[in-house]
C-alpha cells in the first residue's frame, strides 16, 4: 500500500491533489483540520491535512499490511461527499460560509469519483463483527444487514475507532428503528367500532382476540360484544365462548352474511365487537375469498393478520400475499415466547411497509399482550429489555 500525506488549503484542493498522484481508486485514510504560521499564536492559517493510500495489491499480503489497514480509516472517496460534515464537527471547527462553499465544491467533483466498498479482504473491528453475527443470527435480511455493517464501520472510524459493543449495538439500534418509525405502530385506534382478526390456522387468533377484548373492557370500560364466523371447528366455537362467559359479553356465531348484519343490529349499543375469523389454509385463496361472502367489510372496521413468530419468513410473505385481498390495517405477532430468532418480524414489516399492532408473548388471558413499538420490535432483535 502507497500512503502519503497532503496538505491544501481546502478540502477540494486536497481531493484533486490526492486524485492526480493516486487516482480514483485511493482511499482517505484520515482528515483534519490544522492550523500553521501565525505570529506569536496569531493569525494562524487553517488548513486541511489528508492521509491517503492506494492499495497496490499484492499477490500475497503480509500479516502487518492487514493490520495497518486495520488501524486507519479507510473511507473510500464515494462515501466522503455525505460524511465531510461529521468530520468538520469531530474537529470542533466552525464552519463559516467560505467552508461550506468548499463542502458544495467537494460534492460536485466527488460525482464523477467511482464508487468503492469496504475491501473484503480487511477484518472488520470485533464490535461490528459481532453485531454482523447478532444480526445473521436474528435472520435479518442480507440487504439489510450490509446496510447496518456499512453504517457501522463509516461511524466508527468517523468516531476514532475504539468504540465498545454496547455503543456499536446502540447504533445499529438507531438504525433499524429509523427504518421503521414512520410506520404507525400500535395498538386498536378505537375510531372504529368492529375489530376483525383474520390469519391462518394455530396462530393464535381467538386467544389473541380474547386478550385485547379483555384490556378494552378492563382498562378502557368499553362495551364489548364478539362475532365468530369459525363455524368450521367446534372446538373454537366452544373456545371464543369460554371467554365470552369469562368476561360477561355477548356472543353470536355467523354462517353468511345475513347473519353478520343480523348481529351488527343486535349489537348496535356497544361500544366495540370483536369478530373471530375461521383458521384455514392460507394458500387456498378461496378461504380469503370467502371471507368477504361473511363478513360486510363495508363496517367500520379495522382488520388485523395475525402471524406466528414460529413461522418462516416465506410462509409470512406467503400469507400477505392472499390477504392483500382484503384491507389489512396492522399485524399482529404471537407466539414470541416461542422463539429466540425475531429478524422475519422486522423483515415483514420493513418490506411491506405494514406496522405492527400487538406482540403476544403467552397464553394468559388477558396477559402476555405487548402493544408493539419500534423500540420494542428492535430490541428484541438486538437482545435488549
Amino acid at each position: 500500500m502507497k500512503v502519503k500525506k497532503y496538505r491544501a488549503s481546502s478540502m477540494p484542493e486536497a481531493m484533486k491533489l490526492i486524485r492526480n498522484e493516486l487516482g480514483n481508486d485511493a482511499i482517505i485514510l484520515n482528515s483534519k483540520v490544522i492550523q500553521i504560521g501565525g505570529f506569536l499564536g496569531f493569525f494562524k492559517k487553517r488548513n486541511i491535512e489528508v492521509i491517503a493510500a492506494l492499495d497496490v495489491k499484492p499477490a500475497k499480503p503480509t500479516k502487518p499490511l492487514i493490520e495497518e489497514k486495520q488501524k486507519h480509516v479507510d473511507i473510500p472517496f464515494s462515501n466522503m461527499d455525505s460524511r465531510i460534515e461529521k468530520i468538520v464537527d469531530k474537529e470542533d471547527e466552525v464552519v463559516t460560509d467560505q467552508w461550506k462553499k468548499e463542502l458544495s465544491e467537494l460534492k460536485s467533483l466527488l460525482q464523477n469519483v467511482k464508487f468503492e466498498g469496504h475491501n473484503d479482504g480487511i477484518p472488520l473491528p470485533t464490535p461490528i463483527q459481532q453485531l454482523k453475527q447478532l444480526l445473521t443470527k436474528q435472520e435479518i435480511n442480507q440487504e439489510i444487514i450490509e446496510k447496518v455493517v456499512n453504517m457501522a464501520v463509516e461511524r466508527w472510524y468517523l468516531n476514532g475507532g475504539n468504540k465498545s459493543e454496547e455503543e456499536v449495538i446502540q447504533w445499529a439500534q438507531e438504525y433499524l428503528m429509523k427504518q421503521i418509525s414512520p410506520l404507525p405502530f400500535g395498538g386498536i385506534s378505537f375510531t372504529k367500532k368492529y375489530i376483525n382478526v383474520v390469519g391462518p390456522t394455530g396462530v393464535g387468533k381467538t386467544t389473541t382476540l380474547a386478550k385485547i377484548a379483555a384490556e378494552c373492557i378492563l382498562k378502557y370500560k368499553k362495551r364489548v360484544a364478539f362475532i365468530t364466523t369459525d363455524t368450521y371447528r367446534i372446538a373454537a366455537i366452544e373456545q371464543l365462548k369460554t371467554y365470552a362467559n369469562i368476561l360477561n359479553v355477548p356472543l353470536e356465531v355467523c354462517y353468511n352474511l345475513n347473519d353478520f348484519q343480523q348481529a351488527t343490529i343486535q349489537f348496535e349499543s356497544y361500544d366495540m365487537v370483536f369478530i373471530d375469523t375461521a383458521g384455514r389454509n392460507f394458500r387456498n385463496q378461496k378461504y380469503v375469498e370467502d371471507l368477504k361472502t361473511i363478513i360486510d367489510y363495508n363496517q367500520d372496521m379495522e382488520t388485523f393478520l395475525v402471524l406466528s413468530l414460529t413461522s418462516k419468513q416465506i410462509d409470512m410473505e406467503d400469507i400477505l400475499e392472499q390477504f392483500s385481498l382484503i384491507s389489512i390495517d396492522k399485524i399482529i405477532f404471537t407466539k414470541a415466547d416461542e422463539t429466540s430468532t425475531y429478524g422475519a418480524m422486522f423483515n415483514v414489516i420493513h418490506a411491506e411497509q405494514t406496522a405492527a399492532a400487538y406482540i403476544t408473548n403467552g397464553q394468559n388471558v388477558p396477559d402476555d399482550l405487548v402493544e408493539a413499538t419500534p423500540e420494542n420490535v428492535v430490541n428484541r432483535i438486538i437482545g435488549v429489555d
